[in-house]
């Protein structure tokens, strides 16, 4: 990173995140995404994820500032010594899931998910779902309210508070979850290697119609959904040392 990175600020439409942006952008000038060295996101974790889309594929480096409601992957904010803060920050690489949904209509739907994908009952029927490993089934019918595939870094977001389990950074696993499931009724879901291959199939669609959700991206009236870890994409986040998304993720597993 040079000396006085490039610097692209994003913010959410809160209030207050604007009006810290006009005084970043003011102290440290401002360059488009694809010509900066670091991206700034400015906003809670709703905006990170949004900005992880939208621009995850350029490759940079994000430090975001928390000015929303939930700001777990985001630093606390304080608008002095940022570029210092840059500097001193810690690298947290980040594998996202990849989302290939087939509907009833036979439209072909791929997305990416950093923190999960989860299937969904569309009504009030529960969903009847197959769950196939690499290939191989190995449960012939899960009967619940949805099913979530989690990343350790989403870990403790949806998944978390489905009572699945909270996955430290880099122990190259993923976590499956059943919500509220009815049959099975004691399944309390998988740790899996995160190159699993996960295939849902969705045995009574019109009856018992799902969707599916990569991250904040919806698909409706799916019939059979796959996810897997990206084998190519990675965006890497940015923590100020002395509380990093590492630490983070511990500290979780030690309050109530």
């Amino acid at each position: 990173m040079t000396a006085t990175p490039r610097l692209a600020f994003l913010a959410s439409p809160a209030e207050e995140a604007q009006r810290t942006l006009s005084q970043l952008v003011a102290a440290h000038g401002d360059h488009a995404p694809d010509e900066a060295d670091v991206l700034v996101a400015l906003g809670g974790d709703g905006f990170m994820l949004q900005t992880l889309h939208r621009h995850g594929s350029l490759g940079k480096p994000v430090y975001g500032m928390k000015l929303g409601t939930v700001g777990f992957m985001m630093n606390h904010q304080r608008s002095e010594d940022l570029i210092e803060r840059i500097h001193a920050a810690e690298p947290a690489v980040l594998r996202p899931l990849e989302m290939v949904a087939q509907t009833e209509s036979g439209a072909t739907v791929g997305s990416l998910a950093y923190n999960e994908v989860s299937l969904l009952r569309q009504t009030r029927q529960a969903a009847h779902l197959s769950i196939d490993l690499n290939g191989q089934t190995r449960l012939d019918e899960l009967i619940c309210d949805g099913v979530l595939v989690a990343t350790p870094a989403g870990s403790t977001a949806y998944n978390f508070s489905a009572h699945g389990p909270i996955l430290p950074l880099g122990a190259n696993v993923v976590a499956l979850t059943p919500i509220a499931a009815f049959r099975p009724r004691r399944w309390r879901g998988a740790v899996l290697k995160a190159d699993t291959e996960v295939r849902f199939r969705v045995l009574d669609p019109f009856k018992r119609p799902v969707s599916a959700t990569a991250d904040s991206h919806e698909v409706r009236d799916v019939v059979e959904v796959m996810i897997r870890e990206s084998r190519d994409r990675t965006v890497t986040l940015l923590f100020d040392p002395e509380h990093n998304l590492e630490e983070r993720i511990l500290a979780e597993q030690f309050t109530s």
